[in-house]
């Protein structure tokens, strides 16, 4: 792995935290069709549609950084160092989220927090959490992928990622198949992460194509999602909003190439900001629904969208950031978070 400091990888991660806050901040909104203005709830979904790239970045990030690895592989390292790192931290505060889940306004239900640890084995303790169901299970495919990039010439990656991109097209079209399985769908995002940051170059063409490819899927996304909610008179995403689908991947891979291409270009100081948030990203990730909770529980995200989630998004998000770096600066601490 290069040990060269890359600072796009920071920018990356830096937005992506941002946008899952996005998602999360918006999350009591998608549920009040008909009870909102239409253009309130619009907003809302056009959020959500603009945002729903932020994991699927996570592990572009991690395929690219991964695969480029050509240590030789040593089992121990990878899963005490790898694995590990990510694995103990998501035990602990699932077992955390567990508990802060059978807090509502009306008290404490110990009997929820039972029913959410007994499902904990398939299903998140809390809604956050569900990622690393599907993130952690990635690390078993890693050091298969590592040796399949370099066994086989460049021909041989680009048509298994081509295969696992039609894929991801059936997939949005509920074309169901062996290939639907979520382990596959997430997979390949691996490959293409090392794909996007060792074999296409960030020339203007390149961002280009991919900008209008981005948010030409972005923008159909929220379209389909509006007009199939509007049929249905319920929020009805279908597959629009999945992780696991090509419009999404389209998505994602734009803010690959744009940070890459644009990233360091940023001012210096603006530079530290960013790295800084990069830094803390998956402790935001972990901790920013914490303080999201008072505006869950107690309805304080009525208001327009377009101010209130913004809001909540800075609060929730500052004090996730303050949180991780206070627990960093501990040892005792520092583990909790990866």
């Amino acid at each position: 792995m290069d040990k060269k400091h890359v600072y796009f990888f920071d920018a990356m991660r830096c937005v992506a935290a941002l946008a899952v806050i996005i998602i999360h901040a918006l999350g009591p909104y998608r549920h009040e069709l008909g009870q909102i203005p239409m253009g309130e709830w619009v907003t809302a979904i056009t959020f959500n549609g603009f945002s729903r790239w932020a994991v699927p970045v996570f592990i572009l990030i991690t395929g690219a950084l991964m695969l480029n690895d050509t240590r030789p592989f040593d089992l121990k390292y990878y899963l005490s160092r790898r694995l590990g790192k990510v694995l103990i931290p998501f035990l602990m505060w699932s077992l955390f989220y567990a508990y802060l889940s059978g807090w509502t306004i009306e008290g404490f239900n110990g009997e929820t927090v039972k029913e959410v640890l007994a499902e904990s084995y398939h299903h998140q303790t809390y809604y956050h959490l569900g990622f690393f169901y599907y993130f952690i299970p990635l690390y078993a495919a890693i050091p298969f992928l590592q040796i399949f990039v370099r066994k086989f010439d460049d021909g041989a990656l680009y048509a298994f990622t081509g295969l696992w991109l039609l894929t991801t097209l059936l997939f949005l079209m509920r074309i169901d198949g062996p290939w639907s399985e979520q382990f596959w769908l997430y997979m390949g995002l691996l490959p293409l992460g090392y794909i996007l940051y060792q074999k296409l170059p960030a020339s203007r063409g390149v961002v280009v194509i991919s900008v209008i490819l981005g948010v030409g899927a972005m923008a159909l996304s929220s379209y389909m999602v509006v007009q199939g909610s509007i049929e249905a008179d319920r929020y009805y995403v279908g597959r629009w909003f999945s992780y696991k689908t090509l419009n999404t991947v389209l998505a994602a891979s734009m803010i690959f190439i744009v940070c890459k291409a644009y990233a360091d270009n940023l001012k210096p100081k603006v530079k530290k900001v960013v790295s800084f948030i990069s830094q803390y990203s998956l402790g935001i990730y972990i901790l920013h629904p914490l303080f999201l909770w008072p505006m869950n529980e107690l309805g304080l995200h009525h208001g327009h969208p377009i101010y209130m989630i913004p809001f909540w998004v800075i609060i929730s998000g500052s004090l996730a950031l303050a949180t991780s770096w206070l627990l960093a600066r501990s040892a005792k601490t520092r583990w909790l978070l990866p």
